[in-house]
């Protein structure tokens, strides 16, 4: 069985309840307070996004446009008066959507007319500077207008279709950023995640556990405390003894002794917000009361290249120098190549959107690498110390954790692992 150091801190001592989900007045918050910030920071005057039932927009959800059945059009924009949303949606579900108190205000669109149309004639009626809609070659989030929808719009919009721009920049700028009560959800995302790793590797038999055991155990974990994954199921958790499979799922791969095991792991909170931790173990050999130093160098390592990455994390750096400050201690210790970005934002996704802290490797694979962080991005990022295993293949450690971006630098959203487990 194994012997582990348990968590510093922890949240799941007793089963939490999740049924009051905070997302509604934190999304009216995103809305109200960090919108108007990121339109002015895109430079737009006007943000359309055209929700519809089946096919929605990836940021209905983000919008109050989740629910949405015939076709609804938000308006959101800047005038001499400040910051308003505004809704032409249709007269069967204008109410519901009046009655959640999201917006400023809900138009309701007759049985059989246009809320297209309706919301082409309010923006003919305003001096609009950039109008921003929902095509983006390179954010996913920011593309969720169909070809058919632009068309539609465009002919209703008629020369003022001349002012639209992508809304790339605007949501980069909007769900980058997240609140302090956002950042507190992601917190106990990160420690039950982190907690769920620890119990896992206490329940390893050496020569008789599979990894796939262990990924089944978590999963009952998850099931146990009522959240969901973090990212696809069939790769969350990987569990990993072998040597390097990159994203991938856990296989029936018995864990032996003189293993280093990678757990890559993380949790959905209320269906919203994800944690991405990855927990470290070595499985002692017979006589072994600890790693041999080989091992253990390796995981100092790239705990030091995580540290590394930490310290660089401030306002104003640009994500490929985070980066680069972990790579140049890898290059030092003698680290064979790793292709993976040092870290990523994590949010709504575990893959989130925010700057890339990447590119020091190889900078045309990763453009966001050179966005600046900002105080409230959050990021899940690694030390890595790879090396050649005798039989020819690889293994990284990847010291993954997760930390915020405040006004003078990085916060650990939990305790680090300090400590490589020791599995007996």
């Amino acid at each position: 069985m194994a012997a582990c150091s348990p968590p510093v801190e922890s949240t799941s001592d007793s089963l939490p309840d999740w049924s009051d989900n905070p997302w509604p007045e934190i999304r009216k918050e995103r809305i109200n307070r960090l919108l108007p910030e990121a339109m002015k920071a895109a430079g737009v005057d006007c943000w359309i996004s055209i929700c519809r039932e089946n096919h929605n927009d990836p940021i209905a959800s983000h919008i109050g446009g989740e629910n949405a059945g015939g076709t609804a059009v938000f308006l959101f924009y800047l005038d001499e008066g400040g910051f308003h949303s505004l809704v032409f949606s249709p007269d069967g579900e204008a109410t519901a959507l009046d009655e959640l108190d999201i917006h400023e205000e809900v138009r309701r669109v007759p049985r059989g007319e246009s809320a297209v149309e309706a919301a082409a004639a309010f923006i003919g009626e305003k001096n609009f500077g950039k109008i921003a809609v929902n095509s983006s070659e390179s954010n996913a989030m920011a593309d969720g207008l169909s070809y058919s929808q632009r068309m539609e719009l465009e002919e209703a919009l008629g020369e003022v279709a001349d002012k639209m721009v992508s809304s790339t920049e605007l949501v980069y700028e909007w769900l980058s950023i997240k609140l302090p009560a956002e950042v507190e959800i992601m917190r106990q995302a990160a420690q039950l995640a982190s907690d769920f790793q620890y119990q896992a590797y206490d329940m390893i038999e050496p020569g008789k556990t599979t990894d796939a055991e262990v990924a089944q155990f978590l999963k009952e974990k998850m099931s146990e405390y009522g959240v969901k994954d973090a990212w696809h199921p069939d790769q969350n958790p990987n569990v990993n003894s072998g040597p390097d499979r990159g994203h991938s799922h856990a296989t029936e791969k018995v864990i032996m002794p003189g293993d280093v095991i990678q757990i890559d792991f993380g949790v959905k909170l209320y269906d919203i917000w994800v944690s991405d931790i990855q927990r470290f173990a070595y499985v002692l050999n017979e006589g072994e009361t600890e790693a041999p130093a080989a091992i253990q160098s390796y995981w100092e390592h790239g705990k030091a290249g995580s540290r590394a990455a930490f310290a660089a994390m401030k306002p104003g750096v640009k994500g490929v120098e985070v980066d680069r400050a972990q790579r140049e201690l890898m290059e030092k210790a003698g680290s064979e190549y790793v292709m993976w970005s040092t870290g990523h934002p994590v949010g709504y996704v575990a893959h989130d959107v925010g700057p890339n802290l990447g590119g020091a490797q190889s900078p045309s694979v990763r453009p966001a690498a050179e966005k600046e962080l900002k105080a409230g991005m959050v990021f899940a990022f690694d030390g890595f110390h790879s090396w050649k295993r005798t039989d020819g293949t690889f293994k990284t450690i990847s010291v993954e954790e997760m930390a915020v971006v405040t006004e003078y630098g990085a916060e650990f959203l939990i305790q680090p692992q300090e400590e490589l487990i020791l599995v007996r």
